[in-house]
């Protein structure tokens, strides 16, 4: 992996060219203001993180390092994780070198499987994801390097050697928590002549699947990869292992942030509401009765699951990519069916609801995703965040590795009391 490790050190090197050049021009410069209203709001909106993996704009949606999601939607994860921590896809002799000694590192301790198969029989596949990774810690590099005693600047190429552990990992962990949970316990081992998202639908036990399956698992891992550094699930990770705590640490705690049902749930909260639309109206709605039950949906105070957005004020370019995707190989399927007419009749009801008061009327990546994985036999809906998790986990080692590469310190926001922020806005005491 020498020429992996020589990109990285090169991509090192010019962002802290970009910083140096920044802290020359004004070190002391004010990016952003904070409102009381961010202060008491999550900090939704506060420009306080940097994150060299990469940006959403609101208007053009995820980009990877400079390559829109049209421009990366047909890679393979691998190239992807490649493109995180390097910013360039990697040619086609260094995308071989990858998957194979990513082969070499597949293996996982049988210990860790003695732990999942001792938990209780319906306990949620996220738990057991974040304590497998977790239960393997013992194999950090980078903790038994640190405790040798190791320069600074040579963190992040031990926690590089833990990212490819943990990542040549996590199709066959993955795949074994679905066996285990979902099928009859066998395990399945993975083939060394498959790339990293064939191999997870092989180890899944989904070989005789439409072949179709295997693409839509690829740009499933691919699409999910990495979504800035500010979302709940990568803040998470980075946050712990600025304080040095190894990947295995920091990727489960980022993981979880991601079972959360405000961040990582959403697709299939998206997919029980196609089936209940299918349930009530059936595969091919009237355009005039499906926004008859949107409408009652929103007037009885609940959001139409997967429309809206934090940041995008457009169609997630994601959820094109998967419509696309769709359109070519399950255009007759009904839960797709139901997302594609959702998307002709839901925005523009948001647009004029309530005075049109919504900020992004347009669908999110999670407004399709469930019902094509749902379309191809997985409907196991609690697995769908592992999945999520599985392509999730290389930003957080990209991120960390680029941190740690770049001498981040550790992450200390300050925090202050209501009596603070009360004598600071000169409220006198009542």
């Amino acid at each position: 992996m020498a020429k992996l490790k020589e990109e990285i050190n090169n991509h090192l090197l010019q962002l802290q060219l970009e910083i140096d050049e920044i802290f020359v021009s004004g070190r002391d410069a004010v990016v952003s203001e904070v409102t009381i209203g961010q202060v008491y709001g999550g900090m939704r909106g506060l420009v306080a993180l940097a994150c060299n993996t990469s940006y959403v704009d609101p208007y053009s949606g995820l980009y990877i390092n400079k390559y829109t999601t049209e421009e990366f939607s047909d890679k393979l994860p691998e190239e992807i994780f490649a493109l995180l921590i390097t910013g360039k896809f990697p040619d086609k002799s260094e995308l071989a070198e990858f998957q194979a000694d990513l082969n070499t590192r597949t293996h996982i301790p049988q210990y860790t499987w003695d732990v999942l198969r001792s938990l209780p029989k319906n306990s949620h596949p996220m738990t057991m994801l974040s304590l497998g990774i977790l239960s393997m810690e013992g194999e950090s590099v980078f903790k038994k390097e640190y405790q040798k005693g190791i320069q600074k600047s040579e963190y992040w190429k031990y926690s590089l050697e833990d990212a490819l552990n943990i990542l040549a990992k996590l199709p066959g962990l993955a795949a074994g928590i679905y066996r285990i949970r979902f099928g009859n316990g066998d395990l399945i081992p993975p083939n060394p002549n498959l790339d990293w998202a064939g191999n997870l639908t092989h180890m899944l036990g989904f070989d005789n699947a439409d072949k179709a399956f295997s693409d839509l698992m690829r740009l499933y891992l691919v699409l999910h990869c990495d979504h800035e550094g500010g979302n709940v699930s990568a803040f998470t990770s980075r946050v712990v292992n600025s304080a040095l705590s190894n990947l295995y640490y920091s990727v489960s705690a980022g993981l979880n942030g991601l079972a959360g049902p405000l961040h990582g749930l959403a697709n299939q909260e998206c997919l029980k509401f196609i089936l209940q639309i299918y349930e009530h109206l059936g595969a091919n709605p009237e355009d005039k009765d499906l926004e008859k039950y949107v409408l009652e949906v929103l007037n009885s105070g609940k959001v139409i699951p997967g429309y809206g957005h934090a940041v995008l004020r457009v169609t997630d370019p994601r959820f094109t990519a998967f419509m696309n995707f769709g359109e070519h190989n399950c255009a007759d399927n009904n839960c797709f069916k139901i997302a594609k007419k959702l998307y002709s009749v839901v925005p523009g009801i948001l647009s004029s609801y309530k005075g049109g008061k919504v900020a992004n009327p347009w669908p999110n990546v999670d407004a399709i995703s469930g019902s094509l994985l749902y379309h191809y036999g997985l409907s196991q809906f609690d697995f769908y965040t592992v999945l999520f998790g599985v392509s999730r986990v290389m930003g957080f080692c990209a991120q960390n590795i680029l941190a740690q590469g770049l001498g981040q310190p550790i992450i200390r926001p300050k925090s202050v009391t209501n009596k603070w922020v009360m004598e600071k806005l000169l409220i006198k005491d009542k």
